[in-house]
């Protein structure tokens, strides 16, 4: 079986020419420092489909990389999106409007840096989060991801007649 993540990807509607904006996450930890194209996600995190749903995945590991709740919306099922290494993405979107906490308290992860040092440190699992276009955003969020930003826009269209 696959591993399995589940997240959320907020989104609000714009009157810009983009339509919309998507709330997303920029990794921290060493490796993604100084990466900014390719070093951004979604909120998400891995889960056991035999243990927890989806959806309660999705709203714990938002919790767990941002400090917050995630917004008491309706969420709908984007879909599943496959990475390359063969891990699973469920990817659920709700409308973020009006959602901007004061501030967030990311969780951390432990890893051994430098590489082979025998020292452990602890790394934030988030290091910023913002709201931003959806044509930004694709250049911004990991390959993987960017097919749910092709499916967000397909379902605004749909929920509004015009797709």
């Amino acid at each position: 079986m696959p591993v399995m993540s589940a997240g959320i990807l907020l989104y609000r509607i714009t009157s810009d020419a983009d339509g919309f904006e998507v709330l997303i996450a920029h990794m921290g930890g060493p490796y993604w420092a100084r990466k900014t194209e390719g070093a951004w996600s979604i909120p998400k995190g891995e889960f056991d489909p035999d243990v927890e749903s989806a959806l309660d995945a999705a709203r714990r590991e938002f919790v767990e990389e941002l400090g917050v709740d995630a917004p008491d919306v309706a969420y709908s099922e984007l879909g599943t999106f496959p990475y390359a290494s063969g891990k699973r993405v469920v990817v659920f979107v709700g409308d973020g409007l009006g959602f901007a906490p004061a501030t967030f308290t990311y969780g951390t992860f432990e890893l051994e840096w430098p590489p082979r040092s025998g020292r452990t440190v602890e790394f934030p699992e988030v290091d910023d989060v913002r709201w931003t276009n959806a044509d930004a955003a694709a250049a911004l969020l990991v390959k993987g991801q960017r097919p749910a930003l092709e499916a967000l826009a397909r379902h605004l269209g749909e929920v509004s007649g015009t797709g």
